[in-house]
């Protein structure tokens, strides 16, 4: 493999949302926002930990997807608040937080290698 090629597994792969074919004028702006928001326990931001799962605009009303990295995390409070905080400076509109039900795992993130510490191989 050389240099420039790329490993399969540590591809870059962005989430694609509702908002990237209704309104992708406003895409980058709500990313840049979004990933202010960090996971203390992890270090990574929501969008590299791919917990937004979908981000859509609704009758004049932003509506964000997302996960947890586990369901009793003990920053999800915290974390849905800034989430919601920073969904509304990047739609500027009112934005309602939806919580998903699906199981986070490393294959749900953008770039898999951002977590490479040598202790998931």
């Amino acid at each position: 493999m050389t240099d420039t090629e790329t490993k399969p597994d540590t591809e870059i792969k962005q989430i694609e949302w509702t908002l990237h074919s209704t309104h992708p004028e406003r895409v980058e702006k709500v990313r840049a926002a979004l990933s202010e928001v960090i996971d203390p326990e992890i270090g990574l931001n929501i969008i590299q930990l791919g917990l937004i799962r979908n981000v859509e605009i609704e009758n004049d009303m932003g509506r964000v997807k997302m996960i947890l990295t586990t369901p009793f995390c003990p920053y999800g409070p915290a974390m849905i608040e800034m989430t919601k905080a920073k969904a509304m400076e990047g739609l500027d509109m009112p934005v309602n937080i939806e919580m998903g039900m699906d199981m986070w795992d490393f294959s749900l993130m953008e770039d898999p290698s951002a977590m490479d510490w040598g202790m998931y191989t």
